[in-house]
């Protein structure tokens, strides 16, 4: 089909706006989707930074679930390496796992960023 080439995906979409989550924040795959207009699309937004080309710059660490917390929680070394990375960005987490929305969430609306 012509023009098709040049058409902008959902997933192309996420990823613009994941890659404008600053380090030391965090947004949720809900929270993506709203922004994208699509707000019963938050598994679609955990799909499409499931299936990130190798090498990506997509900082996919960044976003986790409306609880606070890694949904990978329990499935082993990306899970580990997604908290990892957060912390390395100076996002804590509590005994349970969850991190502070109120402190770390991003607003892409907000200039200033979270945390």
């Amino acid at each position: 089909m012509a023009g098709r080439e040049n058409r902008e995906t959902f997933y192309d979409r996420v990823y613009a706006l994941v890659r404008r989550c600053p380090p030391g924040c965090v947004i949720t795959y809900g929270h993506v989707a709203v922004e994208l207009g699509a707000p019963m699309a938050s598994r679609a937004v955990g799909y499409a930074l499931h299936n990130l080309p190798a090498g990506s710059d997509v900082p996919w660490w960044r976003v986790i679930n409306a609880t606070g917390a890694i949904s990978l929680k329990g499935r082993g070394a990306q899970a580990d390496l997604q908290r990892a990375l957060l912390e390395a960005e100076g996002i804590r987490f509590d005994a349970n796992g969850r991190t502070d929305l109120a402190r770390y969430r991003w607003w892409p609306g907000d200039a200033g960023g979270g945390g």
